[in-house]
């Protein structure tokens, strides 16, 4: 019989300021660890790789800081591309249209943000 692996827990949701970031390592699509950028909106999380579209480089600008705009967008540290925390699209910047890649998480009833395997 098959047991469903268990889920990897990343944080705990008290451990992210409701509207910040913060940084997690987690193994995306069964590959090597990556650095992952998560976002609360209050008891939700969205969660994203830790890479900028235009030029492959991290989002922060020291490990697990990263930068948001007077007006509520996500700002890449490299080159100033800024994204909005809906769905992580960039709105302005070198790579304008373009989005984050999205990394499906879920917020367990202990208050841990887990990486779901969907």
């Amino acid at each position: 019989m098959n047991t469903p692996a268990p889920r990897k827990v990343l944080i705990a949701l008290a451990a992210i300021p409701d509207g910040g970031f913060a940084e997690a390592e987690a193994a995306v699509d069964e590959g090597d660890a990556e650095s992952l950028l998560l976002y609360r909106d209050g008891g939700q999380v969205r969660a994203w790789l830790n890479i900028c579209p235009h030029a492959g480089r991290r989002l922060d600008w020291s490990p697990g800081q990263f930068l948001k705009s007077k007006d509520g967008l996500l700002v890449c540290a490299a080159h100033g591309a800024s994204f909005e925390l809906e769905g992580g699209t960039c709105v302005a910047g070198p790579c304008r249209g373009e989005a984050l890649r999205a990394v499906a998480v879920e917020v367990s009833a202990e208050g841990d943000v887990l990486l779901r395997h969907d």
